[in-house]
């Protein structure tokens, strides 16, 4: 039984349009698959990835058009790191600039160059060159020159007041390993480490705790190799008292939820059968895509959706579509 790493990480937005021509337009991911919050079908759910939205390389959204604005804090994931090539930073900081989003940074941190910045809801996000070689290929046909694109998730930060409650989980149960300290960041990284395995953990005593909403994340989803694996885990965290749910069928990856010791809400998610399930490699987010037992609904969903313009992200970007000009 083995954590393979960060499968994906899924946040909250406003405004799909903005949300779309920011991740894709702005940072160049791809749009791997545009479909529906499967629990809540009236809300779009927009996945971000690689060419193939390769567990590890996908940020996901769930939109919520109205929703009043989050509070970033303690007993939350608070931010979203990407790994980036050597010597990338310098290209980063001008292009986010360019579209009028405030930098910090490059600064050192644990022996890496990072890159703070929020998205147009206001999540925290960073860019990471990493420590060691990142070997993940980016999405070559994205807006970013191949030498500079986004490789994958290289982490998360989970703020805690008591960050001490987290630790046993991630080690003696998840079989995470203690990777460096800085201050008041601890690391643990799964399997071989490096980007794309890592979870950082803050120590915040007296800080707040976070509120969901748009800017801030739903939960984070570590990832294992198959559903034996899956069923599995299910019986070690049923073992460990932590209210597991029973697996739920997300098409493109089965998942089962808890909430650890200090209240952040994990999935573990398997990486089968991947986005090519209901769509070609070559039409990946191209259309609404809607599992079996939601088709029935899709004359309703695609009435009460709201329409959003899909990539085309360069031509969405240079137009200026969503992100405040």
């Amino acid at each position: 039984m083995h954590i393979l790493g960060l499968h994906h990480v899924t946040a909250i937005a406003a405004d799909a349009q903005k949300n779309i021509d920011f991740y894709t337009g702005g940072l160049g991911l791809r749009l791997v698959k545009l479909t529906v919050n499967f629990d809540d079908p009236g809300s779009y759910h927009l996945y971000y990835g690689d060419e193939l939205g390769r567990p590890g390389s996908i940020v996901t959204f769930f939109v919520w058009p109205g929703a009043v604005a989050g509070r970033i804090g303690t007993s939350q994931v608070t931010t979203i790191a990407f790994s980036v090539p050597p010597r990338s930073l310098d290209y980063w900081s001008h292009r986010v600039a360019d579209i009028g989003i405030d930098v910090v940074g490059p600064f050192e941190r644990m022996g890496e160059q990072v890159l703070g910045f929020n998205d147009p809801d206001g999540l925290q996000l960073e860019l990471i060159e990493p420590d060691r070689h990142d070997p993940r290929e980016p999405w070559i046909d994205g807006t970013i020159p191949p030498e500079h694109a986004i490789r994958g998730l290289h982490s998360v930060t989970i703020s805690q007041e008591h960050y001490e409650q987290s630790v046993p989980l991630l080690t003696d149960i998840l079989g995470f390993r203690r990777a460096g300290s800085h201050e008041n960041r601890f690391r643990y990284e799964a399997a071989a480490g490096g980007a794309g395995t890592i979870g950082d953990v803050l120590s915040m005593p007296g800080t707040l705790p976070g509120v969901l909403g748009t800017g801030t994340v739903h939960h984070v989803a570590w990832r294992i190799a198959d559903e034996r694996q899956q069923a599995a885990w299910r019986d070690r965290l049923n073992q460990a008292s932590l209210g597991v749910t029973p697996v739920r069928d997300r098409l493109y990856f089965r998942s089962i939820y808890f909430r650890e010791p200090g209240s952040v809400l994990f999935e573990i998610a398997t990486d089968q059968p991947g986005f090519t399930a209901d769509e070609p490699r070559d039409h990946l987010g191209t259309e609404l895509k809607l599992p079996p037992w939601l088709e029935p609904l899709r004359a309703q969903l695609q009435r009460t959706l709201p329409p959003v313009e899909l990539p085309a992200a360069r031509r969405a970007w240079r137009q200026g579509a969503g992100h405040g000009r």
